[in-house]
């Protein structure tokens, strides 16, 4: 949108855009070789162990040989979107107005084909970013009945697994799954 050769100068322009002059003339600097490879590394690590955070990530990267500081391990997992897994406080208590639903499962024997069928979402790293499969699964015969795999993490997809699966094994007893939408994305369209 801004127009080098124009007879308005170019803070001008960037004064009537609604943009800082500094982001005009801002040209964004290549992450170097070693950045890649130690980003590609905490990658690798975190699939391995993705309870680890930046103190035990360094000292792994360290043990490897490469030196790098706690803060540079920080920026780095800032920027490949990486985060320790734990436990957040206060996860687990009650709100008001939530519904809790009972679990369908606790102490029943599942001995037969067609009484619970598990649906669940899996991702699947790639080098740019990941791929998500969603598959549904026969408890009792350990059957994978439909499988889909996505570019992204929509509802959708997960409803299409599962009309597939209804379409050529019936309805089942019971569907568990562990993820709940709050609220129906815009593809669902469930009878």
């Amino acid at each position: 949108m801004i127009n080098r050769d124009a007879k308005l100068p170019i803070g001008r322009q960037a004064k009537l855009l609604g943009l800082s002059r500094g982001s005009v003339y801002y040209l964004p600097k290549p992450v170097s070789e070693r950045d890649l490879d130690i980003m590609r590394r905490l990658d690798e690590l975190h699939l391995k162990h993705p309870f680890m955070g930046a103190r035990q990530l360094r000292d792994q990267l360290n043990r490897q040989g490469i030196a790098i500081s706690r803060k540079r391990v920080k920026t780095l997992m800032k920027r490949v979107g990486i985060e320790a897994v734990y436990c957040k406080p206060n996860t687990s208590k009650k709100t008001l107005g939530h519904e809790v639903y009972p679990y369908l499962l606790r102490g029943m024997t599942i001995n037969r084909a067609n009484q619970v069928w598990a649906l669940d979402t899996t991702y699947i790293p790639l080098t740019k970013g990941f791929a998500y499969l969603t598959a549904v699964v026969d408890w009792a015969t350990r059957k994978v009945l439909a499988a889909k795999v996505a570019i992204t993490l929509e509802a959708c997809y997960a409803v299409d697994v599962l009309e597939h699966a209804f379409k050529h094994y019936g309805r089942p007893d019971i569907v568990n799954t562990t993820k709940v939408a709050s609220s129906p994305p815009r593809c669902l369209s469930m009878p």
